[in-house]
């Protein structure tokens, strides 16, 4: 079983998840990355550019889900060097430092609570600027007027996207899309409006957009 809530660290998401035992279960790219505590280990997922399958999960899993481009100023690390990979914090951590952390974490009475609390401790000021491109390509506007009106060159866009998100702006721009999509059929809107509102060419390249960034074709997803 999943579940989330609102996060006090600003645009994140905590959620915890209890997965069947042997279930196997997907983590679509969404632009984001999350930090984890399962069965007394702290990782952190990168970004991802296609699913990731979680088959044979064991114990709970707690999370906080970073809003997209937070997450590298807070770890340290520049996104592009997580991209598609689990990794234990203390390869990004001092071992002291994290040691503290799962001991924190394995005595505390909510772990949810307990890691949204160490991920608001050493937050760090978010770079509106980043946040103000997440917002205009989610809204479907496209790369290069986001890049005027950022006041960036195409280079320099791409550079800090690619630290920020762990890829340039027009793959975040097409993940962001394919999550706009699955958000309005998951809500029942029609396949060929959705496409047409999340911004694809037409219901066939929605179908083909989804199935290279997910895997699976669109109907098994929206069956899932």
């Amino acid at each position: 079983m999943y579940t989330e809530r609102a996060s006090r660290l600003s645009g994140a998401v905590v959620w915890v998840n209890r997965p069947d035992v042997g279930g196997t279960g997907r983590v679509l790219p969404d632009g984001c990355m999350d930090l984890l505590w399962n069965e007394g280990r702290l990782l952190v997922a990168g970004p991802d550019t296609r699913a990731h399958a979680t088959e044979g999960a064991q114990g709970v899993w707690v999370g906080l889900r970073f809003y997209p481009g937070s997450a590298p100023a807070l770890l340290g690390v520049p996104a592009y060097e997580l991209l598609d990979q689990r990794v234990e914090l203390g390869d990004l951590w001092p071992a002291a430092d994290v040691r503290r952390l799962r001991d924190r974490l394995a005595g505390a009475g909510d772990p949810a609570a307990a890691l949204e609390e160490i991920a608001l401790e050493r937050a760090v000021p978010p770079d509106p600027s980043l946040r103000r491109l997440v917002e205009a390509l989610d809204a479907g506007r496209p790369v290069a007027a986001v890049a005027d009106e950022l006041g960036l060159g195409a280079r320099s866009l791409h550079r800090r996207s690619r630290a920020a998100f762990g890829y340039g702006p027009k793959t975040l721009a097409r993940v962001l899309r394919m999550q706009r999509a699955l958000g309005l059929a998951r809500a029942g809107v029609p396949l060929a409006e959705t496409a047409v509102r999340a911004g694809y060419a037409d219901q066939p390249h929605l179908s083909r957009d989804v199935r290279e960034l997910a895997g699976l074709p669109l109907g098994a997803l929206l069956g899932g």
